[in-house]
């Protein structure tokens, strides 16, 4: 038997795990926010860190929004704030801090850390459950018809978010 014929059949079984593999990532993930919000997103009134009040999901014309939740102790969160930030420069960007103090704990958090979104502070942890979100990080990108497109929940990768966003604003 020459070498070629036996990494044939190696390079299928790989082909195989990697297809098991994905295919049950991906059924987990949709197992995780199974009782997330669909249709049209859920209509909040809020105030910002600094008091102004807001409206979640805030509408931008023509493009679609990332609704961002997070917790100040939640250790996936820091490693998907880089993500946050490099797309705030380019998309629309509400943060919603829940469970994770009042608003001036947010803030000074927020400046520690050089997080710069529009950020609502959720002490309670009301306006995750009015999406339906189980856990954090979260990431809802809402429409500009103002029905939610896709939720994800964990460490979601920042190519995956804007590809997320573009579509969501072109379908």
């Amino acid at each position: 038997m020459s070498t070629e014929q036996g990494a044939a059949p190696r390079w299928r079984r790989w082909l195989i795990e990697l297809s098991i593999f994905l295919v049950a990532l991906a059924a987990f993930q949709i197992w995780q926010v199974r009782n997330a919000a669909r249709g049209p997103a859920p209509e909040v009134a809020a105030h910002q860190l600094d008091g102004s009040p807001v409206h979640i999901p805030d509408r931008h014309d023509g493009q679609a929004t990332l609704l961002y939740f997070w917790a100040d102790w939640c250790p996936v969160c820091r490693t998907t704030a880089g993500n946050v930030t490099a797309l705030a420069a380019d998309w629309p960007v509400t943060s919603i801090a829940s469970q994770s103090g009042d608003a001036a704990a947010i803030a000074h958090v927020m400046r520690e850390r050089g997080y710069a979104w529009p950020t609502v502070p959720d002490s309670s942890g009301d306006i995750r459950k009015r999406y339906g979100l189980p856990g954090f990080p979260a990431f809802v990108v809402v429409a500009p018809d103002g029905d939610i497109r896709f939720v994800s929940l964990g460490y979601t990768s920042e190519l995956g978010l804007r590809l997320r966003l573009w579509w969501a604003s072109h379908t």
